[in-house]
């Protein structure tokens, strides 16, 4: 067999082992327990030598579950299709989108927000942010987002107002059933031209 024939079934098996190391993590996370190297190996049905062959470090893990989650919530952007229609329209699809997403990886969000660093957390929601991002510069083309500051400046704080929203409902400063409303009310304020 030739080195490329071997390399096929490797990659497959590293790749199989990183979705059970995550999906581990992220079982973990769920039931409120640490996810340390140790306990996602167990979790995964892995050595621990596998899961740091992957990931040297937790905060690397836990950063890969965000970009993964970021990923999935990407996709489910897309599908919101934020080019069709008004702009404003399309943003409150996307918000309404991003805040369905948020609830799905609650456990995920809470654990990144406590251990990660404002890098790592801006690292793995690139995919996102070019999504918001393209959307931002069509309403600026439009005319009805404002354009007194940076787009850049959009997008950091949409998404700072999703996951603050998110982070009031864990506290109990909003209540579920109106956060997206308040959200949404929130938003087209800020970005109204």
């Amino acid at each position: 067999m030739n080195s490329s024939g071997a390399e096929h079934p490797r990659r497959a098996i590293a790749e199989r082992n990183v979705e059970a190391i995550l999906d581990a993590a992220e079982r973990l996370l769920q039931r409120r327990a640490q996810p340390s190297i140790s306990a996602v190996a167990t979790e995964a049905g892995v050595s621990r030598p596998t899961v740091y062959a992957h990931f040297e470090d937790r905060e690397r893990l836990l950063e890969a579950l965000v970009e993964r989650a970021v990923r999935h919530s990407t996709a489910a952007l897309e599908a919101s299709d934020p080019e069709r229609g008004p702009a404003m329209e399309a943003l409150q699809r996307l918000v309404a989108s991003s805040w369905q997403e948020i609830g799905r990886n609650e456990d995920i969000g809470r654990a990144s927000a406590a251990e990660l660093s404002a890098e790592a957390m801006r690292r793995a929601h690139e995919s996102a942010r070019a999504v918001l991002t393209r959307l931002v510069e069509r309403g600026r083309r439009e005319k009805v987002f404002r354009r007194d500051v940076p787009p850049a400046w959009l997008v950091t704080s949409v998404l700072a107002l999703i996951h603050a929203a998110a982070e009031a409902v864990r506290e109990g400063e909003l209540e579920p059933d109106s956060a997206l409303a308040v959200l949404n009310a929130s938003i087209v304020s800020l970005v109204r031209a």
